[in-house]
Formats: C-alpha cells, sequence, structure tokens
C-alpha cells in the first residue's frame, strides 16, 4: 500500500498510463467520481460509474434495487456487475462504497486492477453528502452516526488497498496530482519486484 498526504506536483509528461484498471474505493462523498472522471482524461482511458452499470443492468435505480429486494440482492448483482466490468478493457472504475468489502470482488480487483482508496473524514463525507438523496444507507436514521458507523466498519478493509490518497477540500485537481503521483510510486516498485528483474548472482 502506498499512501500520498501532501500535495505533490508532477513533471509534465511523466506519468505512464497504467497496465491495469484503476479501481477507486471509497465511502460515498469521497469524491470518487469526481477525481475518477479527471484520472480517466489524464490517462485518456474511459471513465465507468459502477452504480451506473448496476442501473442499467437492473433497469432501475439503486434506491429502488434495496426497497424491493433488499441489500443482499443489492451486493450479488454489484459483485457480478462490478467482475464483469473487470474483464473489459483498461479503463478508470469507481465503485460504490460497499464493493471493496466483499472478499470476492476484492481478489477481482487485485487480479485485474490497481485499487485507490480515497479517504475523507467525516465532516467532509456530511458536507458532500448533505443534498443527496440518492444514498439508501443514509436515507434512514442519524447521517452522522451513520457514516461514522460506517467509517468504523469499512476503513480498516479499504486499507488493504493498493494505493491511499486523502481526499480533502482542496481542488480536485490537486488530489488527482497526488493520486498520479501516488500511482507512479506503487508502478516503480511493482516493477522493481517483478519477476522478470530477477537475475541470477554473477558466478
Amino acid at each position: 500500500m502506498r499512501t500520498a498526504h501532501s500535495s505533490a506536483s508532477l513533471q509534465g509528461g511523466s506519468s505512464r498510463k497504467p497496465a491495469k484498471t484503476l479501481v477507486l474505493v471509497g465511502l460515498m462523498g469521497a469524491g470518487k467520481s469526481c477525481i475518477g472522471k479527471r484520472l480517466a482524461q489524464h490517462f485518456g482511458l474511459a471513465f465507468v460509474d459502477a452504480d451506473l452499470e448496476i442501473e442499467r443492468a437492473a433497469g432501475c435505480k439503486i434506491s429502488e434495487i434495496f426497497e424491493r429486494h433488499g441489500e443482499a440482492h443489492f451486493r450479488d448483482g454489484e459483485r457480478r456487475v462490478i467482475a464483469r466490468l473487470l474483464d473489459q478493457p483498461l479503463q478508470v472504475l469507481a465503485t460504490g462504497g460497499g464493493a471493496f468489502m466483499d472478499p470476492r470482488t476484492r481478489e477481482k480487483i487485485r487480479a485485474c486492477g490497481i485499487s485507490i482508496w480515497l479517504r475523507a473524514d467525516l465532516e467532509l463525507l456530511l458536507r458532500r453528502t448533505a443534498r443527496r438523496t440518492n444514498r439508501p444507507l443514509l436515507n434512514n436514521g442519524d447521517r452522522r452516526a451513520t457514516l461514522a458507523r460506517l467509517m468504523e466498519a469499512r476503513y480498516p478493509v479499504y486499507a488493504a488497498a493498493d494505493i491511499v490518497v486523502d481526499s480533502n477540500d482542496a481542488p480536485p485537481e490537486l488530489t488527482v496530482e497526488r493520486v498520479i503521483a501516488a500511482l507512479e510510486r506503487f508502478l516503480v516498485d511493482e516493477e522493481a519486484l517483478s519477476p522478470d528483474k530477477v537475475r541470477e548472482p554473477a558466478p
């Protein structure tokens, strides 16, 4: 896991296109769609929102899936849709907040993608989700308490992501820069650890 905390400026043209799909994980309001679209533009890749793909596959809104069939049914469909998306050509994929909690999804992401956790604090998430009504898990009860509970349950699992970048109130371009810089470091480290780089010692 690689963590980026502060802004890092990039040299023009220094970032390389990854060989695997970039998979953004994190809680609702962390900025996965906002940052994901900018990453896709930077690398010349397609941006895909897993939640929208789930709605297309189901023919209805996620809130309706929850209401009609329950969360377990939604999670099963979510896992299957994300697995299908990860088998498609290189892209930037934003996943729903609960997707990474599924062990099978995490394994598929590990095999086919590079996971990037956009980590955000509670106050930021509260501000960003305050006016949204399309979040089934937040539509009932105390929003602060629900987000705090989700953070407690999910953040230890999100920490297994390949890269961790703090999402904050900075302009999204700065967050994108931090993601790209952290990704570059991750790719360099991966290359250094590649079995292809192992050489027998000279006699």
